[in-house]
Order: structure tokens, then C-alpha cells, then sequence
């Protein structure tokens, strides 16, 4: 992998819950299920997750009219309950995820390496909508 032209996106979200929901929600294959999309018209029906330093994760993505789908998978490199995720995808792209609690609310702040295929905008967005998506979900349980 060329890493010299490698592009880092972040992007965040303050959640109004507390950390411990909020991993919780973030963690575990019931809620994921539940929020793991960027629009209303996908999906994710399967979710397998073991959430441990070296523990594999997929989830499966889908538009709900069946016409495209697709594994989003890998391997954690870190795992710290209620502070960080860190993983590496398939493709080798690492992603980094800090959870930083203040009371009832939580930070979520996600790095990713940028894939070569899409415009980095359109990642961002995408990235962003799922974890906009994440936040209203995990406020709903909060509530």
C-alpha cells in the first residue's frame, strides 16, 4: 500500500447520552443493526462482532431493494470499553474511533484512511450521515 498520499478524514458528533450507552449502542450487533446506515434506504440485516484486540467484525450493508450490498469488514488493532476502537479493514485502511464522556454526553470522533475510489467528499459525507444516523439512534435510547 502507498501510504505517501494517504488522506485522513475525521469527522464527529456530540451525543447527548453517556458513554456507557453510548458504546454500548456503538458495540453491540442488536443496536447495529438498528443504525449502521447512511440513508433510509439501506440497510444492514447481519452484524458479527468480537470486540476484542485482534477479534474480526463485519457487518453487511444492503440496499433494501436488493440491488447492491456489500461486507464492510476487519480486524481490531485496539479495543478500550467506553475510550477507543481502532481497526484495519480489509483493504488495510485503518480507522480510529475515540469516545471522550462528559456526564450525559459523549464525543464521538472517527478518523479514517480515505479509500482511492471516491471523491473524499462523498466519503466524509457518507462516513458522517451513518454517524449523524448513530447519534439520533443512541439519543433515543438515552431518552
Amino acid at each position: 500500500m502507498n501510504t505517501t498520499n494517504q488522506v485522513n478524514i475525521t469527522i464527529e458528533a456530540i451525543v447527548n447520552a453517556a458513554v456507557e450507552t453510548v458504546w454500548n449502542a456503538w458495540t453491540s450487533p442488536e443496536h447495529i443493526v438498528k443504525w449502521n446506515n447512511a440513508s433510509e434506504d439501506w440497510h444492514t440485516p447481519r452484524v458479527e462482532n468480537d470486540l476484542r484486540t485482534g477479534g474480526k467484525f463485519l457487518s453487511r450493508m444492503e440496499a433494501k431493494d436488493g440491488s447492491f450490498g456489500f461486507d464492510f469488514a476487519g480486524v481490531y488493532d485496539e479495543v478500550k470499553t467506553n475510550e477507543l476502537i481502532a481497526y484495519t479493514l480489509g483493504d488495510d485502511r485503518k480507522v480510529s474511533i475515540t469516545f471522550t464522556g462528559n456526564g450525559n454526553t459523549t464525543k464521538i470522533t472517527e478518523t479514517f484512511e480515505a479509500e482511492s475510489t471516491n471523491p473524499i467528499e462523498m466519503q466524509k459525507g457518507g462516513w458522517q450521515a451513518i454517524l449523524d444516523n448513530f447519534k439520533k439512534y443512541a439519543e433515543s435510547l438515552a431518552g
